[in-house]
């Protein structure tokens, strides 16, 4: 497995994360992306509870993660090692099953996309840090 690629899909997966996550960053913006799911779920006539308005303390809570996630996907951007990579891979896989557990609650089948997007990274990611390790001393030598 070549480092290179290991690298460049570790940046991509953050490059993704950075897109999606920035709108969510501010209450302001993040108000915006909620009403658009909203509007999105009630044109599509999708199933599950469409999205509540949302307070400003739901906003806060939002714009908190977003901002997070955000940072953490600069991180990614700048330093896109198999250590990050490998950290991020688990922290889709959690994502993906609060999104899978979010949907057999009954929440908005626009969340479907999200957690499509989410599993392919996840896979994709961690299929090539799978395939890149090697061991040296206990630690995979494309985490150095």
């Amino acid at each position: 497995m070549n480092a290179s690629l290991l690298r460049r899909v570790v940046f991509a997966s953050a490059l993704y994360d950075f897109v999606v996550t920035v709108p969510f960053a501010t209450p302001w913006t993040a108000d915006a992306v909620l009403s658009s799911i909203r509007s999105l779920h009630h044109a599509l006539g999708l199933g599950g509870d469409p999205l509540p308005a949302f307070t400003s303390t739901h906003l806060f809570f939002v714009a908190l993660f977003g901002t997070i996630v955000t940072l953490w996907s600069v991180v990614r951007l700048v330093q896109p090692t198999a250590f990050n990579g490998a950290i991020d891979t688990v922290g889709r896989a959690l994502f993906s099953s609060w999104m899978a557990w979010a949907l057999t609650q009954g929440a908005t089948r626009v969340l479907v996309v999200f957690l499509v997007l989410e599993l392919a990274w996840m896979f994709a990611q961690g299929g090539v840090i799978l395939g890149a390790r090697r061991w040296r001393g206990g630690i995979p030598a494309t985490a150095r």
